[in-house]
């Protein structure tokens, strides 16, 4: 009988990393050496950090402008557009999810890209509601 368990396997050397690829921060930090979502991304470089850091601001963004959801959606079946106001909405949840993982690298670029591209899209959805409105006013 084997009296070595498993215990090995919890060894960082048993698994052929290094004990810095192994370690998961558990508070904010800076810095461009994260891993955002997969695996070796951006993999210290800076030009790809910043890729990251404009890749969740945008995702962030677009977030917030699929929360808005035409009343109608041009279709004459109303089952076709409870389909696609579905599809919209799946997309946008795992969209969010993406931003939630990338958050929880506690990489504070992230986060900031993150609230930022947040703040944006609501910004951008706030200020088209209005001209939408004088659209359907002025049609009326």
């Amino acid at each position: 009988m084997s009296q070595g368990h498993d215990h090995d396997s919890m060894n960082p050397g048993s698994m052929n990393m290094s004990p810095s690829e192994m370690m998961m921060h558990t508070s904010f930090y800076w810095g461009k050496d994260a891993i955002i979502l997969f695996s070796g991304w951006p993999n210290g470089s800076l030009g790809m950090y910043i890729l990251a850091l404009f890749c969740v601001f945008l995702v962030a963004a677009a977030i917030e402008i699929f929360s808005v959801s035409p009343a109608k959606i041009g279709t004459g079946n109303p089952r076709v557009g409870a389909l696609i106001q579905t599809c919209v909405y799946a997309v946008r949840a795992g969209l969010a999810y993406m931003v939630m993982l990338a958050v929880m690298s506690f990489n504070l670029g992230i986060f900031f890209a993150a609230l930022g591209g947040h703040a944006t899209g609501f910004f951008l959805v706030k200020v088209r509601a209005p001209a939408n409105q004088n659209q359907t006013a002025s049609k009326v």
